[in-house]
């Protein structure tokens, strides 16, 4: 510092003082900082239209829901001015004229009538509670000049809006907004406008839903103020004071509190915004409370609902009630890892129809059948023997899948879901197989929902989307033609009509396929519908298994009554179901069975036409079992002479023809005219021919087709038949009603007893495929 400086301050020492002054606050600004809240771990979850549908409080209790002043009424900012800090814009955070005209009118009323303090020193108050004494009041001033140098006043303002106390746990104005009223603040009118602006003074006094005359009085004058001051003409005021002050009860937000735990994840931001839609979430949640009295104790349900067309999750139900213990409530079941039954045949069935192993109508083979230790059965008692392919997969019987299944390979089957984002968990150092089909793998509702997209979305599946920001990732699993055709046969329109293109253009209708777990521990229903797809299951979360629940039983209702209330949702609000579009490599092909191709009608090895669904004009053969006998394949070429004989190839006048035989092991299916002894002609005992080296045909023995047998007269002893089996070779594995009986070698007979009286179907299989099978009934 200079000698003329130096001796300027030596003779004028007051000029250090506005220096100093300055360089205290300054230290006091750093050592005293303003308390400005941080993040704490206060959260709202949003729908997608705002509305909030489940908070976290924080350390505290409280719970707010951030806005910004653009995102308020104009209204309330009009009567918060106005009645509480009109010059907020212009002063210093303290306005000197307020305080002396409540400090005024305080000393003429003898106790406090009027605050004086400006809405930067209620928010000062809010960061910085303090006693009201006077030291606490110079605190307050203090923390008010901070707030004016560090932050601008819409800063100070939106501090306001989002940290007011409205009572009890709520702050803010858009909490109370929707707690009280319902709605977003942006849509207040100007009585609720006035009711709001004036809760803060005393919120515990004034609560709409406690003190509705206090409430009232309150909100009139502020309205009568903004008359005053002209902010609002008297005519709208006027009207305002008519209006009723809203008695109902406070609203909490409590929706999908499931998918609000699962999407709070550390470093979210306070208003976590999902693609929920509010009011059906509200309704579904009422629709499954409803069926709580259905479900056996301890069983809980989930409900999944997914817009298809842009894969946003619409309602997210992961569990009945989740302040239910024992329904293990708080278990998510959308994202829990259960056996998903059959709902994996849609998929197996789609890519089988892409690699050209079937097309709809491919005969396939519902019969006994023994791969290794593993016998599946189907959930229904018995077999069919000959089948479609779509009436396999719309009544899902499991045999022709697991037939389907040994063609396409497990492994790749599991390949390609995991690579359309439907993994399976498989047990540690298992290798996917051929159990996988019927449940033997686990899999989650919302990974199925996901996967089940394919045949609503052209073949593509994608990520569910929980958040409006999330992109929409997609990846290819069918082809736009089989994912059409599976949804056909999901929906009841398995086989075309005659016409080749009657019912190529159609709205789409419900989709839908169940699935039951081993031991009835999980029913599911998914289905695709006009513009959603739903998922639904139910079970104990524990894995208990529940006697009696299926999917046809327990979870297909439910899933038809949220399709029901979806269907009347779009009507109502005059959304129109969309023309599914028809893929160019969908056709209509007149196929015969055995062979599963086209032929004439007039063709003696046409047994059966049927009209299929083709891809791209194809039409695979009838896919053969890996089992299927040697020497009895579907064509055989026989040698007949002029008289119709078969003699062997080498016989004089022989002529050779093709004839065309069913699988062998459907022989027990099929009427006695279509099996092959029967389609071959007689032989020429001058020059017999040459017979495949096969095993003898298999029949059983011990009781006959058509049957009906009864107990003794006067005996209560079950029913009892020695059964053993004829022809075939190697050992033989026994079925009674599709479920597994015995296991013999030879001819080596067993005693069966039947206490109950009924219908019964009983097979056998032997080690080369054949299949043998009789039906008959017991009675009383």
């Amino acid at each position: 510092m200079s000698k003329y400086w130096r001796s300027l301050i030596w003779r004028r020492p007051w000029l250090l003082w506005p220096l100093l002054a300055l360089a205290a606050l300054w230290s006091a600004d750093r050592l005293f900082p303003l308390p400005l809240p941080q993040d704490d771990l206060a959260r709202v979850v949003l729908a997608e239209d705002g509305t909030p549908l489940w908070r976290f409080a924080d350390r505290d209790g409280v719970w707010r829901y951030p806005v910004s002043a653009a995102e308020v009424s104009p209204y309330y900012l009009e009567a918060l001015l106005t009645y509480e800090d009109r010059w907020f814009y212009s002063h210093p955070g303290v306005n000197p004229l307020a305080l002396a005209r409540a400090a005024w009118q305080n000393l003429r009323g003898g106790r406090v009538l009027s605050g004086g303090s400006t809405l930067s020193m209620q928010v000062a108050r809010l960061l910085d509670p303090h006693e009201r004494s006077l030291g606490g009041k110079l605190r307050q001033l203090w923390r008010t000049l901070q707030l004016e140098w560090h932050l601008s006043k819409d800063e100070i303002l939106q501090l306001y809006l989002n940290r007011a106390p409205f009572g009890g746990t709520l702050q803010g104005v858009a909490a109370a907004s929707w707690a009280y009223l319902g709605k977003p603040p942006s849509q207040l009118t100007r009585a609720e406008a006035a009711l709001l602006a004036v809760l803060p003074q005393a919120p515990s006094r004034l609560r709409p839903d406690r003190h509705p005359e206090r409430a009232q009085a309150a909100r009139e004058k502020v309205l009568r103020r903004l008359a005053e001051f002209q902010v609002w003409p008297q005519g709208a005021v006027t009207e305002a004071l008519e209006e009723p002050v809203f008695l109902a009860p406070r609203q909490e937000p409590r929706l999908a509190p499931l998918l609000a735990r699962r999407l709070n994840v550390p470093g979210s931001p306070p208003l976590i915004r999902t693609t929920l839609d509010a009011a059906l979430q509200r309704r579904l949640e009422e629709l499954l409370m409803g069926w709580r009295a259905r479900l056996p104790e301890r069983t809980s349900a989930a409900i999944l609902v997914v817009e298809h067309e842009s894969m946003k999750v619409r309602a997210y139900l992961g569990s009945v009630d989740i302040g239910d213990a024992r329904r293990f409530g708080h278990v998510d079941m959308i994202a829990a890892s259960r056996s998903p039954g059959s709902t994996l045949k849609p998929f197996l069935y789609g890519l089988a129809l892409d690699e050209g192993l079937i097309h709809s109508e491919s005969l396939l083979q519902d019969v006994p059948r023994r791969y290794g230790d593993y016998r599946p059965g189907n959930f229904a008692a018995g077999f069919t023997g000959p089948v479609s392919a779509s009436e396999a997969l719309a009544t899902s019987l499991n045999l022709p899948a697991v037939q389907l299944l040994e063609a396409y390979g497990p492994k790749r089957f599991a390949g390609e879901l995991r690579n359309a984002g439907v993994p399976l968990a498989l047990p540690p150092l298992a290798e996917p197989n051929l159990a996988m089909i019927l449940g033997g793998a686990g899999s989650r509702l919302e990974d199925l929902v996901s996967g089940y997209g394919a045949f609503a979305r052209q073949g593509r599946t994608a990520h569910l989307r929980f958040h409006p920001g999330d992109a929409l990732y997609e990846r290819r699993l069918l082809s736009p033609g089989a994912a059409w055709i599976i949804r056909r046969i999901l929906s009841g329109q398995a086989r075309p009509d005659r016409d080749p293109r009657a019912q190529l253009v159609q709205r789409p209708s419900l989709a839908w396929k169940t699935g039951t777990s081993y031991g009835f521990r999980d029913a599911w229903a998914i289905g695709v519908g006009p513009r959603h797809l739903i998922g639904i299951w139910i079970g104990r979360p524990d894995g208990t298994p529940v006697p009696g629940q299926f999917g046809l039983a327990s979870a297909a209702p439910l899933l038809l009554q949220v399709h029901d209330l979806l269907v009347n949702r779009d009507s109502q609000r005059g959304i129109g179901v969309p023309v599914e579009p028809v893929p160019e490599s969908i056709g209509v092909a007149a196929i015969c069975w055995p062979l599963g191709q086209p032929m004439a009608r007039n063709d003696p090895n046409c047994r059966r036409q049927r009209f299929a669904w083709t891809l791209d004009g194809t039409t695979p053969p009838t896919l053969l079992a890996a089992d299927q006998p040697l020497g009895l394949g579907l064509r055989q070429t026989i040698w007949t002479n002029a008289q119709g004989l078969q003699v062997d190839s080498g016989c004089p006048g022989a002529t050779a023809s093709e004839r065309v035989f069913w699988p062998a092991p459907l022989e027990p299916w099929l009427p006695r005219r279509e099996r092959r002894s029967a389609r071959l002609p007689a032989s020429d005992p001058e020059c017999l021919p040459r017979q495949a080296s096969v095993a003898a045909p298999l029949s059983i023995v011990g009781v006959r087709e058509g049957d009906n047998l009864r107990r003794p007269a006067g005996s209560t002893e079950p029913l009892r038949l020695s059964l053993s089996a004829l022809g075939g070779s190697g050992r033989y594995w026994w079925f009674l009603n599709g479920v597994p009986l015995a296991e013999r070698v030879s001819g080596q007979p067993f005693d069966q007893a039947f206490s109950r009286a009924g219908r019964y179907q009983l097979s056998v299989l032997d080690e080369a495929g054949q299949t043998a099978r009789v039906e008959f009934e017991v009675t009383e």
